[in-house]
């Protein structure tokens, strides 16, 4: 694996904690595709493969409901940061010159960031707009991209190098046109 798996695996965590941690740890128990070293490899023990996939059964049904999504998402505040911290430096750990706290910190603020906006601006503005019946909708896109996510990262992380790249230049040139426009009005 290397930094695209990682920051790919760390998105994913953003979207919903449990799904790259259970897809990390499936893989690396009944595959060869990962190989985990201690302590990351604690994700392979079926104890823990069976907390992780209770845990995504807890969230997935909880941020179906509109009401409950967001308590969800108050929650989930804390732990989706810390679970993309451990994919990125579990799936990092190969990577030369790369420090332990430094590939935790960058999984840390990926998959907060990708929380904080699903969290403060794309669920609010679907509970708003649909007075609550999109959220199932969207919820189910979520964990549905966040597992794919989650496998492409590991299985195809040069196809999802190419996605970060093609996402973020669509990003900025949706900010420079949205500046340019502003900028013509005035």
């Amino acid at each position: 694996m290397d930094i695209f798996s990682a920051f790919g695996l760390s998105v994913s965590a953003g979207l919903n904690a449990y799904i790259p941690l259970l897809v990390v740890g499936l893989l690396a128990r009944y595959t060869g595709t990962i190989k985990l070293s201690p302590p990351w490899d604690t994700l392979t023990d079926p104890w823990v493969l069976l907390v992780l996939a209770v845990l995504l059964l807890v969230e997935i049904l909880a941020d179906k409901i509109p009401a409950v999504n967001h308590a969800n998402d108050v929650v989930q505040s804390f732990i989706r940061p810390v679970a993309g911290a451990i994919v990125f430096a579990a799936s990092a750990h190969i990577i030369a010159n790369v420090h332990p706290v430094i590939a935790m910190i960058c999984g840390l603020f990926v998959a907060g960031a990708v929380h904080g906006a699903k969290a403060l601006a794309i669920r609010p503005a679907v509970t708003v707009t649909t007075a609550g019946a999109g959220t199932p909708v969207v919820s189910t896109v979520e964990d549905v991209l966040a597992t794919v996510l989650s496998v492409v990262a590991i299985l195809v992380p040069v196809v999802l190098g190419a996605l970060i790249c093609i996402a973020a230049a669509w990003i900025i040139w949706m900010i420079w046109r949205r500046i340019n426009r502003e900028a013509n009005k005035a």
